[in-house]
């Protein structure tokens, strides 16, 4: 099964989706919410992200290699395996 990693922030509704998402498909994930990390911690996360893509957006998920940045559904199916 992939790996899933996702930067989200809490109060966001995307990430909140993001999250519901994998929930209701029972795949499980490693999630943080950048908002409520240090700023020592805040830094390391914008370091993981600039590394990987440009774009500084949420929710951020990676999926074993692959990046999604933003609420999209079709690209989680696509990459856990789902028909929907």
């Amino acid at each position: 099964m992939p790996r899933v990693l996702m930067y989200t922030l809490s109060y966001c509704p995307w990430c909140k989706k993001a999250k519901k998402w994998f929930t209701d498909h029972n795949f499980p994930f490693e999630h943080v919410d950048y908002d409520l990390q240090s700023v020592e911690k805040q830094m390391e996360m914008e370091k993981e992200m600039k590394k990987r893509s440009t774009q500084f957006a949420f929710p951020w998920v990676l999926i074993d290699e692959t990046l999604i940045i933003g609420w999209n559904p079709e690209k989680y199916a696509h990459l856990m395996g789902v028909k929907e």
